[in-house]
């Protein structure tokens, strides 16, 4: 019988132990992988999100001179205006919860129209908003803003389709039946999104807080937070109004003036997906300054057209550069996150002050527009003022984050 001195029974033990130690060890998850079927589908995904969330958002102008023409006649544009505000302030500011679960007076009609559009779509676009983004970031790293711009594209589609269906059937159909069929699509449509889109990253052991409120202790992550609720506030009031603008201020006809938020739409689609190539190589906080001094000129520039040819450029050029400044917040706050676990509570964070924006933008405008006396230019001179105001605090932003 061999001499047996315990060495093999301590080795042995020792490969257990080790064994042990590895099995009790988290997997840690695979790079991002840049591209390839799987993240490609979750962009599509994602893209149908958005179609449903923002594109339904931004056709409220549609919306805005129905109600101020037939449905709410008697009551004036800002009152009108508290509907697409606060589903749009629903839409983002739900992100500050559903952030951390991706980690984890009026007339009767009016209060009708504002509890069945403005809360019911704002709750459902809300939860379906920030999964869209947060998802697709945890695919991508070299390709990341892209990926947002062509998922962001979605909203823009959303908001050229809706707004001509709506405006095509509701003559012929009724306004009941019209936004019934609006709802069909979206059934369809987000029908794709549950089908094909998976989460990347496992889930956290612990749950998280609803907060990280240390993040504002990051000084550029807190300019840039500023920056979207003062961008959101005034980006918005040229959307809502663009429609009876045209109408009462350049005399367009109906028609034409309603294809007018069409056109601001469908070039805010290449708004969407054109700045995110150059953010991808340039940097996403630096094109978005750019773009949101150009939108804040854009506004001022406003106050002079008279002409429907003026009104054309304006469309495409706002259109354009709008995109860019709402498609790029998702890549920016992903950039500015040290932990990637953390990317949707710090979106859902800043998304809450800028869908704070939102809220109070358009309703503030319309105090001061007046839409049977013809007047807007205040409107937009306080648009204009907020978005610039938005670029320099992008400025200051990206200066600290450089210095850091």
């Amino acid at each position: 019988m061999p001499f047996n001195d315990g060495s093999a029974t301590t080795s042995d033990n020792d490969k257990s132990t080790a064994g042990n130690a590895a099995a009790q060890q988290p997997l840690r998850p695979h790079p991002p992988p840049n591209g390839g079927l799987t993240a490609w589908i979750q962009v599509l995904g994602a893209h149908f999100l958005f179609f449903n969330s923002w594109g339904l958002v931004n056709s409220f102008g549609v919306f805005q001179t129905y109600y101020q023409d037939d449905l709410l006649k008697l009551s004036n544009a800002s009152d009108i205006s508290w509907i697409g505000t606060f589903q749009a302030f629903l839409l983002v500011a739900l992100s500050v919860i559903v952030g951390p679960i991706f980690d984890r007076g009026y007339s009767r009609t009016l209060i009708i129209i504002f509890l069945a559009q403005g809360l019911t779509v704002g709750l459902g676009t809300g939860f379906i908003f920030l999964p869209s983004v947060a998802i697709v970031t945890t695919y991508f790293t070299t390709k990341r803003a892209l990926a947002i711009g062509i998922t962001a594209s979605g909203g823009s589609l959303g908001s050229v389709i809706y707004p001509i269906v709506f405006e095509r059937l509701q003559p012929r159909i009724g306004f009941p039946w019209a936004t019934r069929v609006l709802g069909f699509i979206s059934l369809a449509t987000l029908i794709v999104s549950i089908a094909v889109m998976r989460t990347r990253l496992p889930p956290p052991k612990q749950a998280r807080a609803l907060l990280d409120l240390h993040a504002f202790q990051s000084i550029p992550y807190s300019f840039y937070s500023l920056g979207l609720f003062l961008s959101f506030a005034g980006l918005y009031i040229p959307i809502f109004y663009i429609i009876i603008w045209a109408q009462r201020h350049a005399n367009v006809d109906s028609t034409l003036s309603f294809y007018l938020l069409a056109i601001l739409n469908a070039s805010s689609i290449f708004g969407r997906i054109i700045p995110g190539l150059i953010a991808d190589k340039y940097g996403s906080l630096e094109t978005a300054i750019a773009y949101t001094l150009v939108a804040g000129t854009l506004g001022y520039v406003a106050i002079v057209i008279k002409n429907l040819g003026g009104l054309l450029v304006f469309a495409i050029l706002y259109g354009f550069v709008s995109g860019a400044v709402v498609s790029l917040p998702s890549a920016i706050v992903a950039s500015l996150t040290p932990d990637m676990k953390l990317v949707g509570t710090w979106m859902g964070q800043s998304f809450f002050l800028a869908a704070l924006g939102v809220l109070i933008g358009s309703p503030i405008a319309g105090t001061s527009i007046n839409v049977p006396e013809n007047k807007f230019s205040d409107g937009f001179i306080f648009s204009a003022t907020l978005v610039m105001a938005a670029g320099v605090s992008y400025c200051l932003a990206k200066a600290l984050k450089t210095k850091e």
